[in-house]
């Protein structure tokens, strides 16, 4: 078992100050000693956030902290098998009215895939993904 880190729970050490080694200290302790990865999704999202910024000093510290994690981390594949499991669920839940937002959707259907836990500090989204085991800090 393992658990895919939502870009959520790296963003938000990031704002606090901890330092990658102080985030995967954190997770261990919480959920136990086991396989921590990114999703390429995820990955998406934090050099997304790494660019969006306009303050130069912030996407310096933004982009240290990215290669430092991606030092501890590996980053898993979106995959064929994981696209047919994005697309089944998706349309599964729209025939429910239930709307489970593009990226949040990418990133659950990779963990259900490698049957791995979602580890993030926003659940909202992810309960609505069958089968999701949703893990917070």
């Amino acid at each position: 078992m393992g658990l895919i880190l939502d870009s959520s729970i790296v963003i938000d050490a990031e704002r606090q100050g901890d330092p990658v080694r102080d985030l995967i200290r954190r997770v261990v302790s919480t959920t136990g000693d086991q396989e921590s990865v990114l999703s390429s999704v995820g990955l998406t999202e934090l050099v997304h956030g790494l660019y969006r910024t306009q303050d130069t000093g912030l996407r310096q510290r933004r982009e240290a902290y990215l290669t430092d994690l991606l030092r501890s981390v590996i980053v898993y594949p979106f995959t064929q098998a994981t696209a047919m499991l994005a697309g089944k669920i998706h349309g599964e839940q729209r025939s429910h009215g239930i709307t489970i937002p593009s990226l949040d959707l990418l990133i659950g259907a990779t963990a259900l895939e490698i049957e791995y836990s979602l580890l993030t500090v926003n659940v909202r989204h992810f309960r609505l993904i069958p089968g999701l085991t949703v893990v917070t800090l």
